[in-house]
């Protein structure tokens, strides 16, 4: 199994009946800021939004009788949207915290992920000790976990927050930072776009459980809960684990 993610299978629930959980077909919009492969990405090719959310999504949908579209929408502000009804739910790879359970819903997690560093090739023997000691940079999107990992290892006046986890790259690539913290389960995406150029020698660091998140008192939560315990119970989620990140 990748070496960036953390217990991707949580244990099964016990054995249940049939699902209680029905949703009659209903039609909901996903919120997801489809930037981040292989958790969700917009294909070239087609134009579809595909990756491993969505695939989770679709397999809670096929066992609780419901119909997802997802929709992208930036990270900055994708909370807002949320609670402004652009859509039903968000699904994208989404840390749960107890700060954001104030304010939003999460299903139970169904995977739990880690963080990692994005450096430049010639940088890769720095270890996490090194960034604190020798003064050097981290970067992160601004408002994730990765940003509160990163302020953890160097401190917050050393870590510069973008908007967009492109304009992350860049800094990195121009040498206005050191090192990029980033979800564990994107690494091995990252790593292969930019082979030769950037690396990710540094892996596992805090781990967070992932969930979909939901406007606060929302009803299909329950659903939802009982579609995840379905699709670990049946081995739909280990399936899909592997499709993406397969053996290691």
């Amino acid at each position: 199994m990748n070496r960036t993610i953390i217990a991707l299978m949580l244990s099964a629930f016990a054995a249940s009946s049939a699902l209680a959980a029905d949703l009659g077909g209903k039609y909901l919009k996903v919120g997801s800021d489809t930037t981040s492969p292989p958790m969700e990405s917009v294909d070239p090719a087609s134009g579809q939004i595909v990756g491993f959310d969505v695939d989770v999504v679709n397999a809670i949908c096929a066992k609780i009788n419901c119909k997802a579209e997802f929709v992208t929408t930036g990270w900055d502000g994708i909370f807002a949207a949320l609670d402004q009804g652009s859509f039903d739910f968000v699904a994208s790879g989404i840390s749960i915290t107890d700060e954001r359970k104030k304010a939003m819903d999460f299903t139970a997690p169904y995977i739990v992920n880690s963080q990692a560093i994005l450096m430049r090739v010639e940088d890769q023997a720095l270890a996490v000790e090194d960034f604190k000691s020798k003064g050097k940079k981290l970067s992160a999107q601004a408002n994730t976990t990765d940003a509160d990992v990163a302020a953890g290892i160097v401190g917050k006046e050393h870590v510069v927050a973008y908007d967009t986890f492109s304009a992350s790259i860049l800094a990195l690539k121009n040498k206005d930072v050191d090192g990029v913290v980033i979800n564990g389960a994107n690494a091995d995406a990252y790593e292969k776009e930019f082979a030769g150029e950037l690396v990710v020698p540094i892996r596992g660091l805090s781990s967070d459980p992932l969930g979909l998140v939901f406007r606060k008192g929302d009803a299909n939560v329950a659903a939802f809960d009982e579609g995840i315990k379905a699709i670990k119970e049946d081995g739909t989620l280990d399936k899909l684990i592997q499709k993406y990140w397969g053996a290691k």
